[in-house]
């Protein structure tokens, strides 16, 4: 192996895939998921030094997965609340939770708001979320789930969009607000590019290496965190990377996410540049879980991930990756 060992310290996790068939091998499990399985979970990703959680999102499609006043409906959940669940967990093992605040309208990669409906739920559900769960020490910050499709440049309504939900959500509870885009291997480190990023009114970015998803070869990142490093540097911009766990079952993007091959992960670490300050991936939930698991959710080569990842991650942090 070759390059410096980067561990991954923190994943991204839902309560139901927003996804077609993502999540096919984990969203009913997690649809049974008791307090105590949730305890549990977020118990075995921390073991796994994965201390960063951010919950994908706090509502799917006018469905929310928390008790809500704001949208009645509510996906069927064993949970009543899993997201005091997850954050009580979280304070319990000294852990960090992002809350992803959006998904409420049908189309989960949308900027702009589809209606004035799903306009207020952006302006208001940060405040009821704050309302409800400031007093949790592990409540961390905000994460805003719609990804910017990045074509070269980030596209024109991405800005307003990011910089007035952030807002909305530091007025809320003044925590940090963060983005993971894609389109990474686009980017054109160009002036226009660096004025897009000074323009974002975020903390960090943490860019999608799109690997799982067959956009980016490995061989190919060098070049591309080439480019990262540059733009953030000269943007004064905190550069953080998702990396991506999974593989597809079948087609990409029209079947179910199953682990990557140890193989090819073990790569993707070992290339990110040291100016890249946390590494998390996507996503644990689902793709990993420790043997005898009391809250196992995911396919059943999890478990082969899990233990091959933990056995590499050992030696990186004693030094000899």
């Amino acid at each position: 192996m070759t390059g410096r060992a980067r561990v991954i310290s923190g994943t991204w996790m839902d309560f139901h895939h927003p996804n077609v068939h993502d999540g096919d091998y984990w969203n009913e499990a997690t649809a049974r998921f008791t307090p105590a399985d949730w305890e549990a979970k977020v118990a075995e990703m921390v073991e796994a030094g994965m201390f960063r959680l951010v919950v994908m999102s706090v509502a799917l499609r006018g469905q929310s997965f928390y008790p809500s006043r704001l949208i009645p409906e509510r996906w069927p959940l064993v949970t009543e609340d899993p997201i005091a669940a997850v954050l009580a967990a979280a304070e319990r093992y000294q852990a960090e939770v992002y809350l992803g605040v959006g998904f409420f309208g049908h189309d989960t990669g949308a900027a702009r708001a589809e209606s004035p409906e799903e306009e207020r739920l952006r302006r208001e559900i940060p405040k009821e979320l704050a309302d409800r769960y400031g007093h949790f020490r592990s409540f961390a910050g905000w994460y805003l789930p719609v990804e910017a499709g990045v074509q070269g440049h980030f596209p024109p309504e991405y800005l307003p969009y990011a910089n007035q939900l952030g807002e909305w959500c530091r007025k809320a509870a003044s925590k940090p607000v963060f983005i993971a885009p894609y389109g990474t291997r686009t980017i054109r480190p160009d002036e226009r590019f660096v004025q897009q990023l000074k323009g974002l009114e975020v903390d960090w970015l943490a860019w999608q290496d799109e690997v799982g998803v067959r956009k980016t070869r490995v061989e190919e990142l060098p070049e591309i965190y080439q480019r990262l490093v540059k733009v953030h540097q000269e943007a004064g911009k905190r550069l953080w990377m998702d990396v991506e766990v999974f593989e597809f079952e079948g087609p990409v993007y029209d079947s179910a996410l199953i682990p990557a091959p140890w193989e090819r992960l073990e790569k993707q670490l070992t290339v990110i540049p040291p100016e890249v300050e946390e590494v998390l991936c996507y996503q644990y939930l689902g793709l990993m879980n420790r043997p005898g698991s009391r809250a196992f959710a995911g396919h059943p080569d999890s478990v082969r991930l899990y233990e091959e990842y933990q056995s590499w991650r050992r030696r990186a942090t004693a030094g000899n990756p």
